[in-house]
């Protein structure tokens, strides 16, 4: 368990400082329709996003071993320690000490580790019959549909149904990863998970893209939101109904747990509210350049 939690918190950290160099990369491109692969041929032309990918690989990495020592539902929240990563450093680097959202930094922080004090996620199992494909095709289908079509009706929402999209495929990822990695090798490659892994991810990476890209100004607050809080809270409903992972049932448990994680949640929209805000303000000086509105990214779920 030690291993697990030492190295989601090592993918979180490579998370979060790839997460700035990626959507500066997404904001030098053409904007692409939803899900368009073209917008994937004009980010490798952009050296400062290919590196951001190196980073989130490693980082990947590191989320399939803590994924192999530990349950989901341990993994998955604390891989949202990449946004707190995020903030301080980006805090340090412009000396820049917000008292509002180092507020929703320990919120944030006091969420998940509440959660993890109460739940005590343990147990579980990796090997999930075929049958199971068919309702979690089902609710991805319909989930991801209705936020596409969401963003296609209207250009407000746009970008706020995409991140929603992009965090469902997430958390779904994380599901099926854990399967992958309970199954070993070589036979991980004679199951179901592994393929459709193959189909949720990289439209959930695609979907991520699309929604830094369609994000402007501050609209990237509610982005990240989304996008960082929906990613752990699927997987702990997938890794409770279908992994059989053991959580705190009991009804003050189960109270306790829903008031952590309303207090995650808090924290991380604090900290993608305030953080936008403050780059803003350099945003207006011309010596910062365009940098401002692609520093607020320092906040992302891989």
């Amino acid at each position: 368990m030690a291993i697990a939690v030492v190295t989601a918190l090592g993918a979180a950290l490579v998370f979060g400082v790839s997460s700035v160099a990626e959507q500066r990369g997404t904001k030098r491109v053409e904007t692409r329709r939803a899900l368009s692969p073209r917008i994937l041929l004009d980010l490798v032309r952009q050296p400062l996003w290919v590196a951001a990918i190196g980073g989130t690989l490693v980082g990947f990495t590191l989320q399939v071993v803590a994924l192999g020592f530990g349950p989901l539902a341990l993994v998955q929240p604390i891989l949202v320690f990449d946004l707190i990563f995020a903030v301080l450093i980006n805090a340090y680097l412009r000396r820049a000490w917000d008292p509002q959202l180092f507020l929703g930094v320990l919120a944030c922080a006091a969420g998940i580790g509440g959660f993890l004090a109460i739940a005590r996620p343990h147990g579980g199992i990796t090997n999930v019959g075929f049958f199971v494909i068919l309702p979690l095709a089902a609710g991805l289908a319909g989930g991801v549909g209705g936020c596409l079509a969401l963003a296609r009706r209207s250009e407000t929402l746009r970008p706020l149904a995409l991140a929603l999209a992009t965090g469902i495929c997430y958390g779904v990822s994380a599901f099926l990863v854990k399967m992958v990695v309970g199954r070993g090798f070589p036979g991980f490659l004679t199951d179901w998970p592994i393929y459709a892994l193959a189909i949720v991810a990289p439209v959930g990476f695609i979907l991520n893209q699309d929604a830094f890209q369609s994000s402007k100004g501050t609209v990237i607050a509610p982005v990240l939101s989304i996008i960082t809080a929906c990613d752990p809270i699927i997987s702990i409903a997938l890794a409770s109904v279908w992994l059989k992972e053991k959580l705190n049932s009991t009804p003050l448990g189960i109270a306790g747990e829903v008031v952590a994680l309303s207090l995650m949640v808090t924290g991380i929209v604090t900290i993608a509210h305030r953080a936008p805000h403050v780059q803003a303000a350099h945003a207006r000086h011309p010596q910062h350049g365009s940098a401002g509105s692609e520093r607020a990214s320092w906040t992302q779920q891989g």
